[in-house]
């Protein structure tokens, strides 16, 4: 095959991939210049049709990919970035890297080990003619790859307290002498306020990177997106806008970020919510400098951040973030294939319009496929909730998780999708269900008011469906739950419902099924 026109013709010793979700900088790699190193970075097929993605999403990873090989070359190393065009001829990365190790004379090609199980498993079983192949740790996260195999097992349930202690502990975050900051270690019964009407939600810092040429190119190859994009791309897609977004966020949102955290409004989208998901996950910024900032903040002198607003944060960053990609590694490529409630039904397609009259749905709906972006309780508690109540397939609620959120990369999407959001995973996860009549969402947004749907009616043609998929999942599901200690008051509630009210709850579950079949 001919060499592609940045392919570059001189021979080179070793090839080292960079994946799009591996932009950072400062790992070991770019310590030094050698220029028999060549660097390749590619904007592959194979990546935009295994899922259909938000065009934010693709749009953020091309961008964010783009700049990052300017500042590689910009640090005086030699880098192939490949676009769309160029790549287009490679159906499959193997693929690209043996090209270019051909066209550079290479005889070894290093990796980072990806994140996601279908990278990982498509490199380990390369076995080029002629050419080494070899792995290194991506230096990202908190963990190692041997503290993941050390403390998560597969199989087995793990929970997320005292995996977020012992790593309180252990890198030393909120510690005073040994004792948590502020006398305890969780702050979370602070951290479940509804936004009040007074509170001004403050306007979201955005960013406007130019987007043509890539849209252009993705229309060119007649690459498949969901959702909507404007003139321009929001998110941060080099370290310099990450690192601001940062700023920001610790300046102006991380004061009220605690307390109104499961807030939602139809007010606004972003609320207190940092946003740097995104930045984190392609490792523009690395977790530590995220928990650091935050700490720091926290630390000042008059510092308007609370304990509680700084431990929800971070329990995030180094608890949850790094508890979910252990459990992901530990269960791989099992844990794919996991649907312990035997759920079959198709998600409904006002999944990927938004053409609901469910007010919470239409908010949360709409606002991911304008912003590629939903906060985390809209995704597990009005989402996630609504498919699990009504019995989808996990494999399509991965799907659609995993396409539609400008952060969703697998290792941090499956765990939180089929585990936390669908039970799929049967408790490795959580040790319930997390699932809600109406009142939750009640409670914690303004979205009932506005809503088609009467939230305090469980039966009758006007019914919250929220209502009726709850009281309806507790009985389709009673012989699995009904000795589950953190369900039993649930169940109490269920049982005392009288049996024709519990007849039409279960007949109204059909109906509403079969009217969205």
């Amino acid at each position: 095959m001919k060499v592609l026109l940045n392919a570059d013709p001189q021979p080179a010793k070793v090839l080292r991939l960079v994946l799009g979700d591996q932009l950072d900088a400062y790992h070991s790699w770019f310590e030094q210049v050698d220029p028999d190193v060549v660097y390749v970075m590619a904007e592959l097929p194979q990546e935009q049709h295994y899922v259909r993605h938000h065009i934010q999403k693709t749009v953020a990873f091309f961008l964010a990919m783009a700049r990052f090989a300017d500042r590689v070359r910009g640090m005086g190393h030699r880098m192939c970035h490949f676009d769309l065009d160029q790549a287009a001829p490679f159906q499959s990365l193997t693929a690209l890297l043996e090209h270019c190790a051909a066209a550079h004379q290479a005889t070894r090609v290093e990796y980072q080990l990806p994140d996601e199980y279908r990278l990982r498993r498509q490199l380990a079983d390369w076995q080029p003619d002629g050419v080494e192949v070899a792995a290194v740790e991506s230096e990202h996260f908190y963990l190692t790859e041997q503290d993941l195999k050390r403390q998560f097992k597969a199989g087995s349930a793990h929970r997320l307290e005292p995996f977020y202690r012992k790593m309180r502990t252990s890198f030393d975050v909120l510690m005073e002498d040994g004792s948590p900051v502020g006398g305890q270690w969780n702050f979370d019964k602070n951290n479940q306020k509804a936004l009040p009407k007074a509170v001004t939600i403050p306007a979201p810092f955005l960013f406007q990177n130019e987007i043509g040429e890539i849209q252009a190119r993705l229309d060119r190859h007649g690459v498949e997106t969901l959702g909507k994009i404007g003139s321009h791309l929001l998110w941060p897609v080099d370290e310099a806008q990450a690192e601001a977004l940062l700023v920001d966020f610790c300046q102006r949102l991380l004061p009220n970020f605690g307390r109104y955290q499961d807030a939602m409004t139809h007010r606004g989208w972003s609320l207190f919510h940092s946003r740097l998901s995104f930045a984190l996950n392609t490792k523009l910024l690395r977790p530590q400098r995220v928990v650091d900032a935050a700490v720091a903040a926290f630390e000042l002198p008059d510092s308007e951040v609370g304990c509680a607003e700084v431990e929800g944060f971070v329990r995030q960053i180094l608890g949850w973030r790094e508890f979910i990609r252990g459990l992901y590694w530990a269960n791989m490529p099992d844990y794919g294939a996991r649907n312990a409630l035997n759920a079959t039904m198709d998600l409904p397609s006002f999944y990927w319009t938004g053409d609901t009259r469910m007010a919470c749905l239409k908010q949360a709906i709409d606002q991911s496929l304008e912003f590629s972006y939903a906060h985390h309780i809209q995704r597990l508690m009005v989402t996630g909730n609504f498919a699990l109540m009504l019995g989808v397939d996990p494999d399509q609620v991965d799907a659609w998780y995993l396409g539609i959120y400008v952060d969703a990369i697998e290792w941090v999407e499956m765990p939180n999708t089929r585990g936390m959001s669908q039970f799929a995973d049967g408790g490795l996860v959580a040790s319930k269900p997390y699932i809600s009549s109406g009142k939750y969402i009640q409670r914690m947004s303004d979205h009932c008011g506005d809503c088609a749907y009467d939230v305090t009616a469980r039966t009758g043609e006007m019914a919250c469906p929220y209502n009726v998929l709850y009281w309806d999942f507790l009985g389709r599901h009673s012989d699995r739950f009904g000795r589950n200690p953190r369900m039993r008051l649930m169940m109490n509630h269920y049982e005392k419902i009288p049996a024709d009210e519990r007849d039409a709850i279960h007949a109204a579950a059909q109906g509403l099924r079969a009217s969205l079949a």
